[in-house]
């Protein structure tokens, strides 16, 4: 495990509390020292770490070694608490991040809790280096590579047969094409992850989500 991995690791733990938050911290100062990030990148799960470090890797980057590591908080409503520790009333570093649209109200309490900026709103939020997705970020992958790739890429994935069966179902046949392949993503652990790093290896450069293409350009300032 190198530092930045380290680094993210006892972030993690930090802000997670309990018996081992003590030595977390201590831990996330020392290495934060050390390797000193340009700024840290928030976004709410494993999926949204997968979908900015593959699209960055896409474009020739490396974020852990430019100084952006992406640190997943494991449930949008962490979010204060790792401002908190991370902002300008713990280590002071500067931060950034990505979040849905329905957990907009998190991000900007969050923000107002750490002294970033009270009544920001969505404007004054992403001018301080946080994006939303509408809806949420599988959402804007599904819409920018179009169902029909999405649908290529299920197959190749060896899983056509697993959406088909969860295309026909009752509950499903209702909904839109868009609607199923999102939900379907979300049937299993990992499966987020999967089709996170599968679809933004289909993206058209052209066609970036903006909340993506925003917070990588705010992690290139």
């Amino acid at each position: 495990m190198d530092d930045v991995e380290r680094f993210r690791s006892a972030t993690v733990a930090w802000a997670a509390g309990g018996d081992g938050s003590a030595g977390a911290a201590e831990s996330a100062r020392e290495i934060a020292a050390r390797i000193r990030p340009a700024r840290v990148l928030l976004v709410e799960g494993p999926s949204d770490r997968v979908a900015v470090e593959t699209l960055a890797a896409r474009l020739g980057r490396d974020l852990d070694a430019e100084g952006f590591p992406v640190v997943p908080l494991g449930g949008v409503t962490g979010i204060g608490r790792f401002l908190e520790i991370l902002g300008p009333r713990g280590l002071g570093l500067d931060v950034a991040g990505l979040c849905d649209a329905a957990e907009e109200r998190w991000f900007l309490r969050g923000l107002a809790r750490a002294g970033l900026g009270d009544g920001l709103g969505r404007a004054g939020m992403e001018l301080r280096g946080f994006h939303v997705c509408v809806a949420d970020l599988e959402d804007e992958l599904i819409r920018a590579v179009g169902t029909e790739t999405v649908l290529r890429v299920i197959a190749d994935e060896g899983e056509w047969r697993a959406y088909r069966t969860f295309r026909n179902q009752p509950a499903q046949r209702e909904r839109t094409e868009e609607q199923r392949l999102h939900r379907f993503m979300g049937t299993h652990s990992g499966r987020k992850s999967q089709y996170a790093r599968a679809l933004v290896r289909q993206l058209d450069p052209a066609s970036v989500p903006v909340p993506l293409s925003r917070l990588l350009a705010d992690a290139a300032a």
